[in-house]
């Protein structure tokens, strides 16, 4: 299963596609789309459309998690970044993609254990669940990134994944080593975590 996150933003939107078999996750793509503060906002819509498409087109993902407006540092901004989200949802919607809306403390704490973990802190540990030799950047990549993790851990734990502890289940098969949010032993930092240990 595929599934693609999207950061909305009016002059940056952050995009990343995840992949997983059940048990791991890893890395399809990820970047940012970039727009041009000196160019009118409509266009600057209709970039992010365009671009938005071409790579819902070429990934297919199953399903589409963004990240909803929650607060923005004033009315203008809100009203700019509400517009960027609904290019992106239109986007998706014409992808024929569902649409799933995470806030950003729901993606943090999905990702970090922790609702105002700071952007670092959210890239070292998307690092960390993906096996990546780096950190995501810039950070709009790693945010969408955590979007559509966040989707992962909020799945059935029959679905896609099983309760992904880490450790082995009853009848030896692996599980997820994406922590399960609701886990006591889920790492509640970056800092915390430690990859699976194999066999």
């Amino acid at each position: 299963m595929r599934i693609f996150g999207i950061d909305p933003g009016s002059e940056r939107t952050g995009y990343g596609c995840v992949e997983t078999d059940g048990r791991v996750a890893r890395l399809v793509l990820c970047g940012a789309i970039s727009a041009s503060p000196a160019d009118p906002f409509p266009q600057r819509l209709a970039h992010i459309h365009r671009e938005l498409m071409a790579l819902l087109t070429g990934c297919a993902p199953d399903c589409v998690a963004i990240e909803s407006l929650f607060h923005a540092a004033n009315v203008r901004s809100a009203l700019k970044l509400g517009h960027a989200r609904g290019v992106a949802v239109l986007a998706a919607v014409e992808a024929g993609c569902p649409v799933v809306e995470y806030t950003p403390a729901e993606v943090k704490r999905a990702v970090v254990g922790y609702g105002r973990a700071e952007k670092h802190q959210v890239q070292q540990m998307i690092k960390l669940l993906l096996g990546l030799a780096k950190a995501p950047s810039p950070h709009d990549a790693a945010d969408a990134l955590a979007v559509a993790i966040c989707h992962l851990h909020s799945m059935p734990p029959m679905g896609i994944r099983d309760q992904g502890s880490g450790a082995g289940g009853p009848n030896g098969d692996p599980r997820s080593p994406i922590p399960d949010p609701r886990s006591p032993t889920r790492p509640r930092s970056w800092r915390q975590y430690r990859p699976p240990t194999a066999g």
